[in-house]
């Protein structure tokens, strides 16, 4: 297998976002001298606001797809016989570090621009700042909150749970002590406080104090409506919040304990009926503790918890941590948001710091379940009905046979032998096979096949395709990267 280069391995995780980051700009063959001047300028900038090292203009990829087409664009090339690259350092202030690199993906040409995140002043082009919202490029100036941001942000660094005053300072800490006594752990009442790092140098308290209190202030909400989203019927609300943080999430995760109500599944019953969870009970436990420790709690605003008639969704603020790639997050590597607060959890054996929270939550189901926003991770989990869950058993029944049957025939074997087995392939799922082909006469997302079949269960999508991809008469838009989340099927014509 091919050895990945440096800037190979950093486009491929930067196609693992679902969508363009203030950080990350993809291109096909656009050139403008100014423009890219500008959105150097606007990338180093977002990259600081977003506590990255670098941003990045990459050309050759399809913005909307990420899919690799190949760019014509020459970063070598003059601009009124002067080097492009020293074209934009004239006019960059302070100096900004920038390169190019040119590499090959899926064989396709693509070129990577490389921009080092503004320190100590945003920085501009053509004594101009810009900045990206979204994926729009746009002037600094006129977004004076951002731009006041920003300044405070390369000067003092990012506000975080220990260095931020908590809004208010007369706080007791009761159940603290006797929530850790429960762990049996004895705080020492004189020492605590600072043990714990609740304190600033000034001797104030911090938000990690407020938040651990008595009395914290901060709502957390857990809410449940009778339809599948929130134009339905909202029939009950708990406040779990306006105390120590440590009870509330105990009270979130029995929230849970109460709503996975085991189903009795008499299907083939013989002696003892089987009870069923609606949903896996160590996915969710995982997914509301990470939504507590990676919080993005200085602004106070606490995670969210929705139920909805087929699915539970747990939202908490704030994009990937820092230097945290797609692939990162996925394989388990932890890079701790509220470093102070991690620490807690680890003490009190509430979290592992291994690694194994989101690998757990994606084995129970898959990468699909994740839903990331420009400032937000929503974990959802489906509810495994049972009608749903003896679709999925007699589908992979059926699949493992078919997938049996496509077995490759031996070389040796005649030509009509391999037509004769397609067929008995072909007849073992008399109509999926089809309706897949026909479906996909253009490029489809998992998402999309299984919505068209009526499946709920993209597992057993899953092993729908594979038999018709080892033939050939399916192919993946992203052959290199067959896990994608911006995967898609397309018919072999």
């Amino acid at each position: 297998m091919k050895t990945l280069s440096k800037y190979e391995r950093i486009v491929w995780n930067l196609l693992e976002y679902p969508c363009e980051q203030e950080w990350i700009e993809f291109k096909t063959s656009w050139f403008e001298p100014n423009g890219l001047g500008e959105y150097i300028s606007a990338l180093a900038n977002a990259a600081a606001y977003r506590e990255q090292d670098y941003g990045y203009l990459v050309w050759g990829i399809e913005d909307d797809t990420h899919a690799i087409i190949g760019t014509e664009f020459d970063p070598n090339q003059n601009v009124k016989r002067e080097p492009l690259k020293h074209y934009l350092e004239r006019q960059l202030a302070p100096d900004t570090a920038f390169d190019f690199h040119e590499i090959t993906m899926a064989g396709q040409r693509v070129v990577v621009l490389q921009v080092a995140a503004a320190k100590n002043v945003p920085t501009a082009f053509a004594n101009v700042r810009y900045f990206r919202i979204g994926s729009s490029k746009v002037v600094l100036t006129r977004y004076p909150e951002r731009e006041s941001e920003l300044f405070l942000l390369l000067r003092h660094g990012r506000p975080t749970l220990s260095n931020t005053e908590a809004s208010r300072q007369e706080l007791s800490f009761e159940k603290l002590l006797v929530y850790y006594a429960g762990k049996g752990v004895t705080l020492n009442k004189r020492t605590f406080k600072k043990n714990l790092g609740l304190l600033l140098p000034n001797g104030k308290y911090n938000l990690l104090a407020q938040l651990l209190s008595d009395e914290s202030n901060v709502s957390i909400r857990f809410a449940m409506f009778t339809g599948k989203d929130k134009a339905s019927t909202m029939y009950s609300v708990r406040e779990l919040g306006h105390t120590c943080l440590l009870y509330s999430l105990d009270k979130v995760l029995e929230m849970g304990e109460l709503l996975n109500v085991p189903q009795a599944d008499e299907s083939l019953r013989i002696v003892e009926r089987k009870e069923v969870p609606l949903f896996n009970a160590d996915a969710y436990r995982e997914a509301v503790i990470n939504a507590f420790v990676h919080n993005r709690w200085v602004e106070l605003n606490a995670p969210m918890f929705c139920a909805f008639s087929d699915r539970l969704e747990i939202l908490s603020h704030g994009a990937l941590p820092p230097r945290q790639t797609m692939q990162g997050f996925f394989d388990g590597i932890s890079v701790p948001v509220n470093h102070e607060l991690s620490n807690i959890f680890l003490q009190l054996h509430i979290s592992e710091r291994t690694g194994r929270g989101i690998p757990k939550i994606v084995s129970a189901y898959d990468r699909g379940i994740f839903d990331f926003g420009e400032d937000s991770i929503t974990v959802i989990l489906p509810f495994d009905s049972l009608k749903t869950k003896q679709n999925a058993q007699v589908d992979t029944q059926v699949d493992t046979q078919v997938d049996t049957q496509v077995a490759a025939p031996n070389q040796q074997e005649s030509q009509n032998t391999q037509v004769d087995t397609e067929k008995a392939r072909d007849e073992g799922v008399p109509d999926a096979s089809e309706r897949i082909l026909s479906f996909c006469q253009v490029p489809r997302s998992l998402l999309e096949i299984a919505e068209h079949l009526g499946y709920r269960q993209r597992k057993s999508v899953r092993l729908r395709l594979l038999p018709l991809v080892k033939r050939g008469r399916l192919a993946m838009t992203l052959p290199e990267k067959p896990n994608s989340r911006f995967q898609k099927y397309v018919a072999v014509r």
